[in-house]
């Protein structure tokens, strides 16, 4: 197709912001397959924005992996063939990653390749100069008008036949839509919403990982609600489609799709600034809220009540979900299977979600008894290093039920209740954790005579705890205290 060759410049040669090495090597390379090398989409994209990309994609006429060989044999980098048929291959060197292409569907020129991506925004390119191991020029090749779009922040497939080629770009235009913080075209939106089943012939890895991208913007909220809106999510999560409908108790004013909607959105500004919700407890909560943890505690929102479709009943025409976290912690763990998440992640966000009503039940026990230090010690145990974590989901799942027959308080309540377990776990917890154990299976064996069994782990145990609640100071108190929990197993014990 003849191309309309936009005026766009960029404001600087951006290639030469990247090492002087791997641009004598792409100058090489160039130089020895006598054809045009260009760098093209995401980077130019990202350049126009003011971004220094760290992902550089490279195309050329043909002949991208073998080109990719030869660069990451001259850098000393890592080759890794991605399609051999579709001539696409990577290097991995010093952080970086090189994507080389050759021309999409036997196209022969740029424009025409550039006219088979996915959105105008990543349709664009700057010719390589390899004598000079620069930009030829910083005028933009842009046939279909990216840099329009990108002025006006709006994500745009030049063809729907373009989407179809990898229907992962169906779910690409949501990502998009988040990291960039743009808006997807109307008619866009349209041919994803009328071809999303087709989303299910994606490898669930490649699925995955652009879940995990729209997840860890901080726009996930308003993009998994465009999503639900435009019907992609019931695709990708169709465990969410039960909740929609699904009337709650007088606590909630919303479904209980709604609800989690709500919940991710309360999370996200809790992530923000912890302190506004927790006052004083701010630095608790660095950890849980960043990098990773937060990703996932956003996942764990969005989750959290996946088992009370499962779980609901109607009983005296009262509305009851009991159990739902649990059950919604296995549903999820079939979720994170599907989509082959590493096992630590998908361990951690299942956890979450099978404790997030532990706080609620505790700040109850609170108000009417007060609570224990054993109590305390039990939630520790169960939750480990996501204290934090969980006392950030079950702020926001508070902050998600407003009907009118909330309880009050419910929120300075939880406040109050986190300051109240921490304190005790640096004050009791954290101390007996940190020093060698007064007892150990050793000592059962050789000081009690006793055969290693299920009774070793409730023994030491029930010494932790006796330690926390000072019942226990030291060995011999130790020794004393298992010699009388032996005594009383024995009386209880029938003959």
């Amino acid at each position: 197709m003849a191309a309309v060759l936009a005026a766009t410049v960029l404001t600087q040669d951006w290639l030469q912001t990247y090492p002087e090495e791997l641009r004598r090597a792409l100058g090489q390379v160039a130089q020895r397959t006598g054809q045009p090398m260009y760098v093209a989409g995401g980077p130019v994209r990202d350049w126009l924005l003011g971004v220094a990309a760290r992902d550089l994609d490279f195309t050329v006429p043909a002949g991208a992996v073998a080109c990719a060989r030869e660069v990451s044999a001259l850098l000393g980098g890592t080759f890794v063939l991605l399609d051999e048929w579709e001539d696409v291959a990577r290097v991995v060197w010093q952080g970086l990653t090189l994507d080389f292409s050759g021309f999409r569907n036997h196209t022969t020129t740029i424009a025409d390749d550039l006219c088979q991506r996915d959105f105008t925004i990543n349709a664009m390119a700057v010719l390589f100069a390899p004598d000079t191991c620069t930009l030829a020029s910083l005028t933009v090749i842009d046939p279909l008008g990216g840099m329009a779009d990108l002025a006006q922040k709006r994500i745009r497939t030049p063809a729907v036949v373009n989407l179809l080629a990898d229907p992962l770009r169906l779910l690409r235009a949501y990502r998009f839509a988040a990291t960039l913080d743009f808006a997807i075209d109307p008619q866009t939106e349209a041919a994803i919403a009328g071809h999303g089943e087709l989303l299910t012939h994606t490898a669930m890895e490649r699925v995955a990982y652009e879940l995990g991208l729209i997840m860890g913007s901080v726009h996930a909220w308003q993009t998994i609600s465009r999503m639900a809106e435009g019907g992609l999510l019931w695709v990708v999560f169709p465990e969410l489609v039960a909740g929609r409908g699904l009337y709650q108790p007088a606590s909630h004013h919303l479904d209980v799709f709604g609800h989690s909607l709500e919940a991710l959105r309360c999370l996200e500004k809790i992530l923000l600034e912890p302190e506004g919700y927790f006052p004083g407890q701010g630095g608790l909560f660095r950890e849980a809220a960043q990098g990773r943890r937060g990703v996932l505690l956003k996942w764990a929102a969005l989750f959290h009540d996946l088992g009370k479709p499962e779980t609901h009943r109607l009983i005296a025409e009262k509305i009851t979900f009991y159990n739902h976290d649990q059950a919604g912690a296995a549903i999820f763990e079939g979720i994170a299977e599907r989509l082959h998440w590493p096992k630590d992640d998908r361990n951690r966000v299942a956890r979450l979600i099978g404790l997030h009503m532990w706080p609620f039940h505790l700040s109850n026990a609170r108000l009417r008894t007060g609570i224990s230090r054993k109590a305390c010690l039990r939630l520790v145990k169960a939750v480990g290093d996501d204290l934090a974590g969980l006392f950030l989901l079950a702020m926001a799942d508070s902050l998600a039920g407003q009907g009118p027959g909330k309880p009050l308080g419910m929120e300075e309540n939880l406040a109050a209740l986190m300051r109240e377990v921490h304190g005790v776990y640096e004050d009791y917890i954290r101390p007996v954790f940190a020093r060698t154990p007064l007892v150990t299976g050793h000592d059962l064996i050789g000081v009690f005579g006793l055969e290693p069994g299920p009774v070793f782990k409730e023994i030491l145990e029930g010494l932790i705890t006796a330690q926390v609640e000072g019942l226990v100071a030291d060995r011999e108190q130790a020794l004393a205290w298992v010699k009388t929990f032996l005594k009383a197993e024995a009386a209880a014990t029938p003959l």
